[in-house]
């Protein structure tokens, strides 16, 4: 498996300076390094220059020590030109997203097509890569997907978190007769929202803010709730056959959990740095609950997707990568959707 080098930029590449800014997690937390080395591309890889990153709350919980041990670039939710690739000139120029897993290419699930569950893979921004959050960084040409020139780089950049919402259509299908519902209204839950929607399921979206629970049963025609009224402890007479998890908290889980109806669904969505204490795993034994761990999904999907929809509403800040602290912050703002920062 290659892996990108730290080195000054090979002079081929004339448009790139040797050094540029970065918003780095490092053993102190996140900071802003101003002379971060320009990255050399592997062989197979491109040289991408930053339009457009957005922050989501992965990236917020890796700062709270989710995967561990990582230290690096931060950031993989991106639109970016291709400044260099030697192995595929003609993709030069290109304005790009990307997937953000790189496998080894040789394991057994590499070559069986689960290569984003490589146990050798990186992941931009995430494992053992740095991420999207500097003036430049490298993919894997293959990783790469060119966007369609009617899509604005602020719809663009929502391609990644909308290609893990529509993973849940990949792994299950849903359709009219069926009662979903929906736990979680954040930035990736009204995502989720409009992908469910779409496919005219009996859907009720249950969050803590009434102004995004507005947003989406104007947008979708969803039934919404606020979480911890009486009127959701009452669906628990009335439990769906999918259920979907997307708070990142155990509150959360504990409530999809018993809105499952026996032998019903539970997709988890959630990556958070924590664990659920006290959590009886009889209860999925006993009702015969499937439990579906759902993470990336489909990009080609999610670019034909996105012109049916206006997310650009869904941004509430803009910040430059000189103030990547002050994003991150203004990120975890309660009601704060999407967060951009731009080079």
């Amino acid at each position: 498996m290659s892996k990108a080098t730290f080195q000054p930029i090979r002079k081929e590449v004339s448009s790139a300076p040797i050094q540029m800014r970065a918003l780095v997690l490092t053993d102190h937390g996140a900071a802003v390094i101003d002379n971060y080395p320009v990255p050399v591309p592997p062989s197979g890889e491109a040289l991408l220059r930053l339009r457009v990153a957005g922050i989501c709350a992965t990236d917020i919980e890796m700062t709270r020590g989710y995967k561990g041990r990582f230290r690096g670039v931060l950031g993989h939710e991106f639109v970016a030109d291709v400044v260099a690739a030697s192995a595929a000139p003609e993709w030069v120029g290109r304005r790009v997203v990307g997937e953000i897993n790189v496998g080894c290419g040789h394991c057994r699930l590499c070559t069986g097509g689960l290569g984003k569950h490589c146990v050798h893979r990186t992941s931009l921004g995430i494992i053992g890569r740095n991420g999207a959050f500097s003036e430049y960084f490298t993919l894997p040409i293959a990783n790469l997907h060119e966007v369609p020139v009617h899509l604005a780089d602020e719809q663009a950049v929502f391609v990644e978190p909308l290609a893990a919402a529509l993973e849940i259509l990949e792994q299950i299908r849903l359709g009219p007769t069926q009662r979903v519902y929906l736990v979680g209204d954040g930035r990736l839950g009204l995502l989720i929202a409009l992908v469910l929607a779409s496919t005219e399921c009996r859907l009720t979206v249950i969050g803590r803010h009434a102004e995004k629970l507005a947003w989406i049963a104007s947008v979708t025609g969803a039934a919404t709730l606020l979480a911890g009224s009486d009127e959701v402890a009452a669906l628990a007479n009335e439990p769906a056959d999918v259920v979907v998890e997307v708070t990142g908290s155990g509150a959360g889980f504990s409530t999809a959990l018993a809105l499952v109806r026996p032998m019903g669904t539970l997709v988890l969505k959630s990556t958070f740095a924590g664990t659920l204490d006290g959590f009886n795993i009889s209860d999925l034994v006993v009702r015969e609950i499937t439990v579906i761990g759902s993470r990336c999904g489909p990009f080609d999907k999610a670019l034909a997707f996105l012109p049916a929809v206006d997310l650009v509403p869904m941004v509430h800040d803009r910040f430059r990568l000189t103030d990547g602290v002050q994003a991150l912050e203004r990120a975890t703002a309660k009601g704060v959707l999407k967060v951009l920062l731009t080079p």
